[in-house]
């Protein structure tokens, strides 16, 4: 698998990502708290994660939420994926948001987040009129349910 190297800054105590199996797209990112946060039904937080980073130009950092905890807990990310632009310098923060009826816990280090590196590529708007296609305007479940 192609690597591309990305420098990190790491608040102390702070462990640094890692992929969690060989083939992971994703590395676990942790909450960087010192007590427990309590989200409630339908609440959202931005929780810290102690992490900065130089991601180089032509790329982004994708923040996704983790697969178990939106399972098991009904807690994703209010602006999902979140983007981290090559030119950001501060801290990484996760925007937690619970969709589900009980409260959750998140305990300082648990993992909160998974960060994807991902090829960006600019686009060069040009005016002009659009060619025409079988779908046309037709969107928004206009297929079926």
């Amino acid at each position: 698998m192609e690597k591309v190297v990305v420098k990190v800054v790491l608040e102390e105590g702070v462990q640094k990502p890692v992929y969690m199996t060989e083939g992971s797209a994703g590395m676990d990112v942790r909450a960087n708290i010192k007590e427990p946060i309590t989200l409630g039904s339908l609440e959202r937080v931005l929780v810290p994660t102690g992490i900065k980073m130089e991601i180089p130009v032509g790329y982004e950092v994708q923040v996704r939420p983790r697969s178990g905890l939106a399972l098991k807990y009904g807690i994703s990310m209010a602006n999902t994926p979140g983007t981290i632009d090559s030119d950001y310098r501060g801290e990484i923060g996760v925007i937690m948001i619970n969709l589900s009826k009980e409260d959750f816990v998140i305990t300082p280090g648990e993992r909160i987040a998974q960060l994807v590196l991902g090829k960006v590529y600019q686009m060069d708007l040009v005016e002009g009129e659009l060619s025409q296609t079988e779908r046309g305007e037709g969107g928004f479940g206009h297929t079926g349910k």
